[in-house]
């Protein structure tokens, strides 16, 4: 049976999303229609199926209904909206937001409903919670855990070693919204662009700071399960301190269009990226203090036979794989899904999924 799904939004990753989905060629199969406020040509073209509209509550009900699933690619500040569509429709929900308010919004319009809400999909949230959930099982006492992701550029050229790679308003809000953790034993709130630390992968030396968003759901499946666990996001040594030097010393926090303004004006796009994927748990398995470690480095390259870069590889996939699963009855059919309800291996067996270990190989 072939599944009818909507993928709202044609930015960067809603194309690379309806791409993987509409090219798939081991059945099942999917029936792709993209759909945006305004759909350009080149994106007309490249996909049979195609729909305009407008946010208002209305327009958006009426659109979903018939589709099997929604796929929300759409800026962060829509999702409750676009959820809140897709439960009039009747319509199965998923979407790539790393907001704190709306994932709970979404939960609570979950709890009674007849179809599923999988928020956060993606890598960060995403995938980076179904590797961390994966590596804290099996300890006898689960002591760390320790999530990093960042999406760089393979060649940095200016002083804050950084290009954009993706959502410059997703990029904002990571950065000036409170980040969870858990801190001996209790879940709060930590201040982003501190915890500051460095490492060195493969030879690569790194910073990581906390970000709001990358956890998910995680801090509250293993609250009273682990000592320590927190989220940051991996950039180039120096990065940090500019970026507190912006948003917080200038007060560049408090506005946001200004922060805006600037990023997309003084920092160039690029499509040679990496994603760096680095987890660690620490524990005692068996009276002894063992950590087991995840690592992946995804680079841009050609996939499913288009060039796409990193961001767009791991964020998509992480998407399609999930869905997918979903489709196959290997996650529940109605109410609110965790990224950690999906098992890892499965995600990384999977058609899409194979992406974190075949790209990051290539």
């Amino acid at each position: 049976m072939t599944a009818k799904l909507l993928v709202l939004g044609t930015g960067h990753i809603g194309r690379a999303i309806a791409h993987l989905l509409s090219s798939a060629e081991e059945p099942p199969g999917f029936q792709v229609t993209v759909a945006d406020r305004q759909v350009a040509p080149d994106v007309r073209g490249r996909f049979a199926r195609w729909a305009e509209f407008d946010a208002s509550p209305a327009s958006l009900t009426r659109l979903l209904d018939g589709f099997d699933l929604v796929v929300n690619a759409l800026p962060f500040h829509l999702a409750g909206c676009v959820a809140q569509a897709a439960a009039k429709a009747g319509t199965h929900y998923f979407d790539l937001t790393e907001d704190l308010a709306a994932t709970r919004a979404i939960r609570e319009m979950a709890e009674e409903a007849s179809t599923a809400f999988m928020p956060q999909c993606g890598l960060a949230p995403g995938f980076i919670g179904i590797a961390g959930y994966a590596l804290s099982q099996g300890f006898d006492t689960l002591e760390r855990l320790h999530m990093r992701v960042g999406a760089l550029p393979q060649y940095p050229a200016n002083a804050l070693k950084y290009n954009l790679t993706w959502s410059v308003d997703g990029l904002i809000n990571e950065y000036v919204h409170p980040c969870e953790a858990i801190v001996a034993g209790r879940k709060m709130e930590v201040p982003p662009l501190e915890g500051y630390e460095m490492f060195a992968l493969d030879g690569v030396h790194y910073e990581s700071f906390n970000t709001s968003g990358g956890l998910g759901t995680l801090a509250e499946t293993l609250e009273g399960k682990v000592q320590y666990l927190d989220y940051k996001t991996i950039r180039y040594p120096g990065h940090r301190d500019i970026a507190k030097l912006l948003l917080q010393d200038f007060g560049l926090a408090g506005k946001r269009e200004v922060m805006k303004e600037m990023l997309q004006t003084a920092i160039p796009t690029t499509e040679q990226d990496v994603v760096v994927v680095f987890v660690t748990a620490s524990g005692l398995r068996g009276g002894q203090r063992t950590q087991v470690s995840f690592a992946r480095k995804v680079y841009a390259q050609t996939w499913a036979g288009q060039p796409m870069t990193a961001i767009q590889i791991t964020t998509a996939s992480g998407a399609c794989a999930v869905i997918d699963l979903f489709l196959q009855g290997r996650l529940p059919r109605a109410g609110f899904i965790r990224q950690e309800q999906v098992p890892l291996v499965e995600f990384l067996d999977n058609r899409f999924g194979r992406a974190y270990e075949a790209a990051a190989a290539a």
